[in-house]
């Protein structure tokens, strides 16, 4: 066989496969029961995600159900305006915030914490045990925790009632001091999300290569050095793209969890976004104008998220996007 021969011959075999005709028709064919399987999250999204945003455009007209979206007379930024100069913004505002902010500085910590200390047991029988405990609460609705809060606290009767203020020597009623309304509303969220937080952290966990812990014990680390200089590290970048969507969520305390633990004594602190569209368009009827207070915690909420994404690549983090 000549040079050129052989030279023809590895050129053919070395040479790229060329891609098959067809284009996005193909494509999808190919891998049509993987696009089936996604067509019900598309079909979900589209429905009750997307579709419902053509409602937010009642945020800037006079709505009337009787005239109907398209029919209400138009009137701009009036409602976001009579919002902003309401003196029950700031008040709202800041309930939400330091709301969020405890959220944020204690909950989500907690929720790393807890999934490094499972991942630190080498029983897998406890660890399993210690797992499946701290889940168990995730799946109970918040009726349910607020019941429970509520026989727990309950005035004279209640046994934690009865404990914290022997210990303190006083006589509150928590339900209802306002002083006490954050604090059990922080208790209550790290009681029933931690453990279902750590999932995503004690998968990243897993992926942590052993031959990094291997080498550390040969160098004399010690199981804190090893956590600190090979564990958090490597959790790093996940870490951050949960801190980014967390603050997507700061103006979004949740309705249900605030809307059953305020009452007539603690709603100067308990009032946040949530509960004051529920109030001002399901009780009293200002659709637009709740529409509009809706509108106004989404587009804050998007604005953190590309915020706090563009600090975190700032920072030469991993972020969403």
């Amino acid at each position: 066989m000549s040079t050129d021969t052989a030279g023809a011959v590895a050129g053919r075999r070395t040479a790229p496969p060329r891609r098959r005709r067809g284009g996005a028709v193909a494509h999808v064919a190919r891998w049509r029961w993987l696009y089936l399987l996604l067509l019900p999250g598309v079909v979900y999204f589209a429905l009750f995600r997307y579709g419902p945003m053509y409602g937010a455009v009642i945020a800037f007209k006079d709505y009337l159900p009787f005239l109907g979206v398209t029919g209400s007379p138009w009137v701009g930024t009036a409602h976001f305006e009579a919002f902003f100069a309401s003196p029950d913004f700031p008040r709202l505002l800041g309930n939400t915030l330091i709301l969020a902010l405890l959220s944020l500085l204690i909950a989500f910590p907690l929720t790393v914490l807890v999934a490094l200390l499972l991942n630190e047991l080498r029983l897998n029988l406890l660890k399993r045990t210690v797992q499946t405990l701290i889940y168990i609460p995730h799946f109970l609705s918040w009726t349910v925790v607020a019941s429970l809060t509520y026989l727990l606290f309950a005035l004279e009767i209640g046994p934690l009632f009865q404990a914290l203020n022997g210990l303190l020597g006083t006589d509150i009623d928590f339900l209802s001091d306002p002083a006490w309304f954050r604090p059990i509303i922080v208790l209550q969220d790290i009681w029933k999300n931690t453990g279902w937080g750590t999932i995503i952290f004690l998968a990243a966990l897993a992926s942590v290569d052993q031959e990094q812990y291997e080498a550390a014990i040969l160098d004399g680390a010690g199981r804190f050095q090893r956590v600190w200089h090979i564990t958090l590290p490597s959790i790093m970048p996940t870490v951050v793209v949960m801190l980014v969507l967390q603050m997507g969520q700061v103006l979004n305390t949740g309705f249900e969890q605030i809307y059953l633990m305020t009452n007539a004594l603690n709603r100067q602190v308990a009032d946040v976004f949530d509960t004051y569209v529920y109030f001002m368009g399901i009780t009293q009827g200002s659709y637009s104008y709740s529409t509009a207070v809706g509108l106004f915690k989404a587009v804050v909420g998007v604005v953190l998220i590309f915020g706090a994404n563009w600090v975190a690549r700032r920072f030469k983090q991993t972020g969403i996007f």
